[in-house]
């Protein structure tokens, strides 16, 4: 039988955010929690040894998220960033005014990564990407809608990131987007070649189609912090899996485009589900 053309698989340009992994205290109760809540299946990859893993949560087959560890510190949500080759990337984000916390590490078959933090100490991590592209199964129920940054400067992150990753910031009435300009024409010439005519009108904001991230100021008593969502189709349903699975709902949030809500994991990593809910009529 002949076989069929292998889909388009979702890349990343550099200067675009491509994956999220967790670092968790414990991997097995993790990954029962996601499960439960994201509906991820799972695939073991090779370690570098010792008790250390790396399992890839997917979706239907595509690559969602990772959940890795044993962990020992505060358990979290990381957001990689795409760069063309890891050790110029590092260079350059080193002149940009970051702090290097892992140098680049080769991965083998998969990527290259290495761990930053912004001027404000907010970490970051890099991938150069070989075979693992980065993220698949995103912008659907369990998968990876987007992260924004969290900053108590915003005027300092904004003046870092366009610096160290060609970013530009629009300020909207409902908040601060982060495009990178051309991943629009990426994509329209690789997986979503409708994006453009899907987001004409009033109700995208111009430029939609190269935004990569958001940009918000922290919280009374929040940590800078580049702070994950992912996309649920029902908020309730994913607040009332995540309570009966152990974790904390921290706060929720009906707007005229999502249903929200703020959750702290049982390993103690916080993230938010969103339910996109546009405007009817």
């Amino acid at each position: 039988m002949a076989q069929q053309p292998e889909m388009t698989r979702r890349s990343y340009p550099a200067g675009v955010p491509c994956w999220v992994d967790t670092q968790q205290p414990d991997v097995e109760a993790a990954m029962r929690f996601y499960g439960g809540v994201l509906g991820w299946e799972f695939e073991e990859t090779p370690s570098a040894g010792g008790t250390h893993r790396y399992v890839i949560a997917t979706l239907n087959g595509q690559e969602a998220a990772a959940i890795t560890g044993p962990g020992t510190g505060v358990a979290a949500w990381n957001t990689y960033v795409s760069v063309d080759e890891a050790e110029a990337a590092v260079r350059h984000l080193l002149s940009a005014g970051a702090t290097v916390k892992s140098a680049p590490a080769d991965t083998g078959p998969a990527g290259v990564q290495a761990v930053l933090a912004d001027p404000e100490g907010v970490e970051f991590r890099i991938w150069q990407a070989r075979e693992r592209l980065g993220a698949q199964a995103v912008n659907r129920p369990g998968g990876w809608n987007f992260s924004d940054l969290h900053t108590a400067d915003t005027e300092a992150a904004i003046a870092f990131y366009t610096k160290a990753f060609d970013w530009q910031f629009d300020h909207l009435d409902y908040g601060i987007m982060i495009r990178r300009p051309g991943y629009g024409d990426h994509l329209e010439a690789t997986v979503d070649p409708n994006i453009r005519a899907r987001q004409a009108g009033d109700l995208a904001p111009r430029g939609f189609e190269d935004a990569v991230a958001w940009i918000a100021s922290t919280m009374p008593g929040e940590l800078p912090q580049w702070h994950v969502t992912f996309t649920v189709a029902d908020r309730d349903r994913a607040v009332e899996d995540a309570v009966r699975l152990g974790a904390a709902v921290l706060g929720q949030d009906d707007t005229e485009w999502t249903r929200t809500a703020l959750i702290r994991d049982p390993g103690g990593a916080v993230f938010t589900a969103s339910q996109f809910t546009p405007p009817t009529g």
